[in-house]
């Protein structure tokens, strides 16, 4: 990796979220210092920066901002080696409820950290997590009907999903943020010469995840099975995603930095692909097995711009680092599922009827955060990925 100064570190925006985690802890393993920005407004992610602080100690840097603070992006950036830019508002329904909120968190945040590489002296590479919300809601694909599961009729989409040839239509207005960051990022390669590559991404799980109705979905069936609680399903449950558990992610970021050359300015489908989709439905059906039970299932209405169907075609990005997922998904879900009980996230009730509660973490001692001050600015936005 290339050394700005004795003090540089690699920045992931986002640093205390799920993915971030698990990409610092990456690097952090290998020896690098790493500079996680994040103004903690997930819930969960303080037990993730206390767990990378007694993990790893001071070769992690904290800064608690907000990627709408242009000062503080700036500042963060200019000792970065690697930007890898996360943060992100990632609910369909909260961008429903307040579009300027998550147009200037997705696609202003993400252009203030394009501006802090463009003015920086060594114009570090940099890495966006985007999404599959770019291509819209596929209503196009062709769909059979199966018992438990949605299979695209066309054999070349069932064997190998969606490719990036495919036109982008985004469909609300998380998919229009993410999209307009999405093509900011590309076009920064292009019209300034940055080193930029953007990652398309799936239904990424594994631990670390704190998972939501609206963002880590197969975390939060796990969680409210655990729980005894119920689960919403809305549409018929039927929907496909390939998932991919995050340690493959983070492999891909590490082999997408290796060959920025022939990876800058290039998007990437990212996910499972083909051998590892899973409807909503069979997950249901894997809870049953795992826990002996039946979850609880409560239904609702479809939501906007939830496709029936999406599958991950990598071929391009293998092509060029030779990537492979490793995790199958019975396996991953397996490994989710044990890191959630053991980590403390769900509340193991005793009895059906009894009140659920998030546990306290006992995988990790509590660190004290660092005290707010002129190098760790308090923001009071939302979210990290």
């Amino acid at each position: 990796m290339r050394i700005v100064s004795n003090d540089s570190y690699v920045l992931i925006t986002g640093g205390c979220g799920f993915v971030g985690t698990n990409l610092a802890h990456r690097f952090l393993s290998e020896g690098h210092r790493v500079c996680v920005f994040d103004n903690l407004s997930r819930p969960g992610v303080e037990r993730n920066l206390e767990w990378l602080r007694a993990t790893h100690g001071d070769n992690v840097i904290i800064r608690i901002a907000d990627v709408r603070d242009a000062a503080a992006v700036r500042e963060a950036v200019r000792r970065a080696t690697h930007v890898f830019h996360l943060a992100a508002q990632v609910a369909v329904t909260t961008s429903l409820g307040d579009p300027l909120s998550d147009f200037e968190v997705n696609a202003r945040g993400t252009v203030n950290v394009l501006e802090a590489v463009r003015l920086s002296v060594h114009q570090p590479p940099l890495f966006f997590t985007s999404t599959n919300k770019v291509y819209g809601g596929l209503e196009d694909v062709e769909l059979h009907e199966d018992p438990v599961r949605y299979t695209p009729a066309d054999d070349a989409t069932a064997r190998h999903g969606i490719s990036e040839a495919r036109p982008l239509d985004f469909h609300s207005p998380y998919g229009c943020s993410k999209g307009t960051a999405d093509q900011y990022v590309l076009d920064y390669a292009r019209s300034y010469g940055l080193k930029t590559v953007v990652f398309r991404m799936s239904c990424i799980y594994g631990p670390h995840q704190f998972g939501t109705e609206d963002q880590g979905w197969v975390a939060h069936f796990l969680i409210r099975a655990l729980n005894r609680e119920p689960i919403t399903i809305y549409g018929d449950g039927k929907q496909v995603r390939d998932v991919l558990f995050v340690e493959d992610l983070v492999e891909a970021f590490m082999l997408a930095a290796k060959n920025i050359d022939a990876c800058s300015g290039r998007a990437f489908n990212i996910g499972g692909g083909a051998a590892n989709t899973i409807s909503l439905r069979e997950l249901l059906a894997m809870l049953r097995k795992l826990d002996g039970r039946e979850a609880r299932v409560e239904w609702g209405e479809w939501r906007t711009g939830d496709q029936k169907y999406y599958v991950s075609d990598s071929t391009r990005f293998r092509e060029l680092t030779g990537w492979q997922p490793a995790m199958r998904a019975a396996d991953g879900i397996r490994t989710l599922r044990e890191w959630l009980i053991e980590f403390g996230v769900p509340a193991l009730v005793q009895q059906a009827d009894e009140r659920p509660a998030l546990l306290e973490s006992t995988a990790a001692p509590k660190v004290p955060l660092p005290t707010v001050g002129r190098d760790v600015p308090v923001a009071t936005a939302p979210a990290t990925e």
